[in-house]
């Protein structure tokens, strides 16, 4: 059993052996601010850990004696499938999800003008507005602060199992909101080179410590916006509107305090929140192959959230760079508006797609749209890059849904909102029907050996050209599974086609890889379907939903892609896989 509100210097505590001390670096003195409340982190054995709250935080039922709180839960399983724990540690009132009650007999209470209490060895003091996490290790505790959001934050981690990108950090106010995540097309769960800083495949917007939001307030009339105090101003953002070599409309805007911006391009410079660069049809090895000229606009595009209930999240094409500005040239598309504010589109545009009903099994696809500057929506231009801009659709608007998609001329993300993500499936859900295929035992028809999908962390090391013994392979003109095998070749036919031994049928013959990226999974059914031509597996559902989405390709094309890897599908896009069981 944990130790809850016992102190380590009570014999009776002392002898209690699921107490261990702290061995390790230790906090010299309480992290408090003024007036907030102290959390205590008890740690007791790997994966047990309580905590109790004092100097302000009571929880519901008041002093005195409280009840023994139920034992710890078994430890949970992470993400690879290995053992170990992860328990949040919320702070609050009331008895709901994720608040832990208090010491028994009322716990720690500093006296009236006197000193804070004095956390006991073994425990780690947590303060509201810093970030702490404590991890077990054979020395002891570790503890580390820190933060710049103001939300204080604590996560408990048994054993070295859990590397630090996978424990859990829980916010203990208000302030940690989520509204939602980018995630770009092409990339089954993290980039070639790996996930690095602001350059990743998955981006989470979050609630900012501080508004950072903009919106227009003056217009100005310059001959010359270079020397015009709203452009050469390092506090304030600006939007330049060149008519001519003599005239520019300059629009000044102001901080808004009710919403939070992110911007994303193709620039490494500070403005840029997700760093976003041009994304290589079916090679997820992309070290060989190199961009010699990209289309991604360097500020591509700026995402605007609002800091209250329902966080709604709208999308604006062009980024403000350095200096706070955005310059539409001479040979920009702009115009004036019938009520007199400017607006324009980029070079080559940003594309937005609504799906019908959201990001769900029924979905159906939308309309492309292109976003202006000012966040309204035109219909497509005759070319990508053309001078005149189409026509206004009155009847929709910027608001980013579940399931939107956003182009940049280059590279494709999709938009999930916080909630839609919590009603779509995880890395640890498709781990486990990973797993319950291989505990199926799928064998080659042929050869009679056991097929295996590899793990998710395997997956990048197996290279197609060096694929594993058990690694299946599959003839997409009929579905038919097999293991690898070096015949079948047909002299009329291409080198990469082969006919299946089940069924005479002439057609691709590819290893099949598992869809690893949760984020583009509609419903979280079995992987029974793999995309053609290039073998990602994933649900039914999702296959036929990602396979009658037109995705931009160049400046003026459309076509379904591969979500995972942004392969051009051919044929009837996806095919149902049929696995040979164990005879046995």
């Amino acid at each position: 059993m944990g130790c809850v509100g016992k102190d380590l210097k009570d014999p009776a505590t002392a002898r209690d052996p699921s107490v261990t001390p702290s061995r390790g670096r230790r906090c010299a003195a309480p992290l408090r601010a003024a007036g907030s409340p102290l959390l205590y982190v008890y740690i007791t054995r790997p994966g047990r850990t309580t905590a109790a709250c004092a100097g302000g935080a009571r929880r519901a039922g008041g002093g005195g004696a409280h009840p023994r709180p139920a034992p710890p839960r078994p430890p949970a399983v992470n993400g690879r499938g290995e053992g170990g724990a992860t328990r949040s540690l919320a702070g609050g009132g009331g008895d709901g999800a994720g608040s832990l009650p208090p010491p028994r007999g009322g716990g720690l209470v500093r006296p009236p003008g006197g000193p804070a209490p004095r956390a006991p060895r073994g425990v780690v003091a947590v303060a509201a507005g810093r970030r702490c996490r404590a991890e077990w290790s054979p020395l002891g505790t570790r503890s580390r602060t820190g933060g710049r959001d103001g939300a204080a934050r604590c996560s408990y981690s048994g054993g070295p199992m859990f590397s630090s990108s996978q424990e859990e950090l829980c916010a203990l106010n208000k302030e940690s909101v989520k509204y939602g995540e980018l995630v770009v097309l092409g990339y089954n769960g993290s980039l070639p080179n790996g996930d690095r800083g602001r350059r990743k495949s998955r981006f989470a917007l979050y609630k900012r410590s501080r508004a950072s939001g903009v919106k227009p307030s003056s217009v100005h009339v310059v001959s010359t916006p270079q020397t015009s105090k709203a452009v050469s101003s390092k506090g304030h953002h600006s939007i330049s509107y060149t008519l001519s070599r003599t005239q520019t409309v300059v629009v000044e805007y102001i901080h808004d305090r009710d919403t939070d911006m992110f911007q994303v391009g193709r620039s490494t410079e500070s403005p840029i929140d997700f760093v976003v660069t041009d994304t290589i049809s079916g090679n997820q090895n992309s070290d060989e192959t190199q961009i010699t000229q990209s289309t991604i606009s360097r500020f591509a595009c700026r995402i605007v959230c609002d800091r209250n209930p329902p966080y709604t999240a709208r999308i604006f094409a062009a980024g403000f760079d350095s200096s706070k500005n955005i310059f539409l040239g001479e040979k920009a598309a702009k115009w004036k508006n019938p009520d007199g504010h400017m607006d324009g589109l980029t070079t080559n545009g940003v594309l937005v797609m609504h799906p019908k009903g959201g990001f769900t099994e029924e979905s159906k696809p939308g309309v492309w749209r292109e976003i202006s500057v000012c966040g309204d929506v035109y219909t497509l231009r005759e070319t990508r890059s053309a001078q005149h801009r189409g026509k206004l659709v009155e009847n929709e608007t910027n608001v980013l849904q579940d399931g939107s998609l956003i182009d940049l001329c280059g590279a494709t993300l999709l938009w999930r909102t916080a909630d839609g993500l919590l009603h779509s499936p995880t890395q640890k859900h498709i781990e486990a029907l990973r797993q319950e295929i291989n505990a199926a035992r799928p064998q080659c028809p042929v050869g009679f050996n056991t097929l295996a999908f590899p793990s998710m962390t395997r997956k990048d090391v197996v290279k197609k050209k060096d694929v594993e013994e058990k690694q299946p392979w599959a003839y997409l003109s009929c579905g038919h599974v097999h293991g690898y095998h070096n015949w079948g070749h047909r002299s009329d036919a291409e080198v990469n086609e082969r006919e299946c031994p089940m069924c005479r049928t002439v057609g691709r013959y590819v290893p099949l890889w598992l869809g690893c990226e949760a984020g583009f999974y509609v419903d979280a059914g079995p992987p029974t379907h793999a995309f053609t031509p290039c073998g990602h597996v994933c649900s039914e559902k999702t296959a036929k939903y990602w396979a009658q989405i037109p995705l931009p390709h160049g400046t003026h094309a459309f076509h379904a892609a591969c979500p995972f890897c942004a392969t051009q599908l051919t044929g009837d896009n996806c095919v149902k896989l049929i696995f040979q069981g164990p005879i046995d």
